[in-house]
């Protein structure tokens, strides 16, 4: 018979051998555990230049899942402390927290606390399992076990703070911050921490929207816990207990929607995109759109876009009034390609002046004239005679724009408008004269990135939107001079009712039909372009760029920024004289060709007189003429008394008495005049 002693070294050694083969079979056990993944999908997410939210989308299941980011480390301290006190210390599983809860349930007769460790929670999250059976409490117990191998403690962390439920279809402590509070998880006040902390036990029982007394009350329960294990103060958790709930679920950002849309549908494997954009100022800009485009009515929609033009950002673009249905807002305006009216004038002049066709004070005629079989007319149907080119574009006048075109030749003026990093469509395929006056497609980005090149002295940076971009230059649109003499005209222009004058340089335009309505404008430092109208692209009856789109051009800068940045001095070689001192050359526009010889066919007014004084009583005055080409114009201060004429000699009513100026055109636009006197 075995002695006593060895017989107790028996039995040792075979419990020992027992449990090393029971921990040798857990560890083979807890090792083959097969895990769901881990790597969750989370909502793609656009943020602006600060790293601010502009966009989420919801992942494909329709659920608000968002990567967790920073949290609120006060958050974190509250959750462990409420839910898992010793989760720095245990490997996945409890025993202290599973005895305790069963105790209770033996002396209560029902749960009254849960001895589920957090990784215990995530290995139902992840896995979507059951809470209550002993299956399934088997299965969390051996994923959590394996979870713990596998991942470290601050990933299983991430995992619960993506995964914990918080109603409906919010999953994770960011969409829940967003959802319930409109803030990120990293600003969490005490109140709102212990509420998150509370929900995801019964997220529906819980919900503040539905049930507010139940919510209420078990936050309060988590932060009277907090003050009792002094995680908070008597004075912090008092105040928070005395903070509302919400009673609410609160939209998630939709700002800039178009551009989210375009960047995600580009790009469709990138969980983030960080844009250019400030979120304060898209915000702002979505809402004086959406208020103008109601205030204007007739289902009309309205996009807008503002660039910083000597860094080439876009601070902020929206492409609606509203992104609904409604007024069709799912379409982009910025990037719609639609006539410019006559925004496109300012570039003509600036090709003009550097080309030595005309300057600011150049006189040209306002006048009927024929290029072939294509007459183009003022909008207004008037006729204005000679007057300074700086007069001609402030009025927006088409005659003289088309003059200088024909000049320039409409070839040149395309290839400028891509030089500048514009896209111009024609929807003929060759360009004519009528380009000048709108004839051709553009987007509002297109006239956006004109009119910064034109801002930073003839030759701006491209648009951009990624943030981190390297800036690159788009092609020259002409000099200096020429742009800084095209700001300054503008820079005079009249502004809407109650705004500052000469602060903005800024064209308006009106495209045919009245279908479009553009104001486009600059100071020292930003480009802000407006487009109003409808995006079926059927007419605005009464719609103009001044009326529609200008008021809202200078709000914007208004909303963009307190005061305007000044506009730059004259660069050094620029030509600042009065018409009469200028080179004669550029007193008084002429074709091109024709600028330096008198052309000896050139029409001629021989009747009446220049200096005459008639007396006529009411009756006809005779013209008499030679020279020059049929058909012919007669105007009488700047208004057409006769038109379509071939004769040579031939009878006008009267202009009525007193001083009149007497100008004959002839069909190449050449002019003869005659100052005179009717008694």
């Amino acid at each position: 018979m075995m002695p006593r002693p060895a017989r107790w070294l028996a039995v040792l050694a075979l419990i020992l051998w027992g449990g090393a083969a029971l921990r040798d079979g857990a560890d083979r056990w807890i090792d083959a555990t097969q895990l769901p993944p881990v790597l969750v999908e989370t909502g793609v997410e656009v943020r602006d230049r600060n790293g601010a939210l502009l966009r989420a989308y919801q992942v494909g299941d329709g659920i608000w899942r968002l990567a967790p980011g920073a949290v609120d480390p006060g958050f974190t301290r509250m959750l462990i402390r409420y839910e898992d006190k010793r989760f720095a210390d245990h490997a996945g599983v409890d025993p202290l927290a599973m005895l305790r809860a069963a105790g209770q349930v033996l002396r209560y007769r029902r749960p009254v606390s849960g001895g589920s460790t957090l990784t215990m929670q995530v290995a139902r999250l992840i896995e979507d399992g059951p809470t209550g059976r002993w299956a399934g409490k088997l299965r969390q117990i051996r994923v959590a076990l394996a979870l713990e191998r596998r991942l470290d403690k601050q990933q299983i962390l991430a995992l619960y703070l993506t995964h914990a439920p918080y109603g409906g279809n919010l999953e994770g402590v960011r969409a829940a911050a967003l959802a319930w509070f409109g803030k990120e998880p990293h600003r969490l006040t005490p109140a709102q921490s212990a509420l998150l902390v509370a929900l995801p036990q019964a997220p529906e029982a819980r919900r503040p929207d539905r049930h507010p007394r139940a919510a209420r009350a078990a936050r309060d329960r988590v932060l009277h816990r907090m003050q009792a294990q002094g995680v908070l103060s008597v004075d912090a958790a008092q105040a928070a207990v005395g903070e509302a709930v919400p009673q609410v679920q609160r939209p998630f950002p939709l700002l800039a929607p178009h551009l989210a849309d375009r960047l995600r549908a580009v790009d469709p494997t990138a969980q983030r995109h960080h844009v250019t954009l400030e979120v304060g100022l898209q915000s702002r800009l979505e809402n004086l759109l959406a208020k103008a485009a109601l205030e204007a009515g007739g289902r009309l929609s309205a996009a807008l876009m503002v660039t910083d033009h000597r860094s080439g950002e876009i601070l902020a673009s929206v492409g609606s009034a509203g992104y609904s249905a409604e007024r069709q807002g799912f379409v982009d305006m910025t990037r719609a390609l639609r006539s410019p009216g006559s925004t496109l004038k300012p570039f003509v002049y600036g090709l003009a002046f550097d080309q030595g066709l005309a300057h600011p004070e150049t006189l040209i005629q306002d006048s009927p004239v024929m290029f072939g079989r294509y007459a183009p007319r003022n909008f207004d149907g008037e006729f204005r005679g000679e007057l300074r080119v700086r007069e001609a574009l402030q009025l927006s006048l088409n005659i003289p724009v088309v003059r200088l075109t024909d000049d320039l030749g409409p070839v040149r003026l395309m290839a400028a408008l891509r030089r500048g990093g514009a896209t111009p469509r024609l929807p003929g395929g060759t360009p004519g004269l009528a380009i000048a006056l709108g004839g051709v497609g553009l987007t509002l980005q297109d006239l956006v990135q004109l009119y910064a090149g034109l801002a930073q002295g003839g030759q701006g940076p491209l648009l951009r939107h990624a943030l981190g971009e390297a800036r690159q230059p788009a092609g020259r649109l002409f000099s200096p001079s020429a742009a800084w003499q095209v700001g300054d005209i503008l820079a005079g222009l009249a502004p809407p009712p109650g705004a500052r004058r000469s602060v903005l340089a800024y064209k308006t335009g009106t495209s045919y039909g009245h279908r479009d309505a553009w104001a486009v404008g600059f100071d020292g430092a930003h480009v802000i372009g407006v487009w109003m109208g409808r995006a079926d692209g059927t007419p605005v009856p009464g719609a103009f760029g001044g009326d529609l789109a200008a008021p809202v051009l200078f709000e914007a800068f208004g909303r963009l920024k307190p005061a305007f940045d000044p506009l730059p001095p004259p660069p050094p070689d620029t030509l600042i004289l009065p018409t009469a001192e200028l080179p004669l050359p550029l007193q008084r526009h002429r074709p091109r060709g024709a600028v330096f010889e008198i052309e000896p066919d050139a029409p001629e007014l021989l009747f009446p007189p220049d200096g005459a004084v008639l007396s006529i009583d009411g009756g006809p005055v005779t013209v008499k003429l030679r020279g020059g080409q049929a058909p012919f114009t007669l105007l009488a201060n700047g208004r057409p008394l006769a038109t379509g004429i071939f004769a040579r000699e031939f009878d006008v009513p009267s202009p009525g008495k007193g001083f009149a100026t007497l100008i004959l055109l002839d069909a190449r636009g050449r002019a003869s005049r005659a100052e005179l006197r009717l008694d």
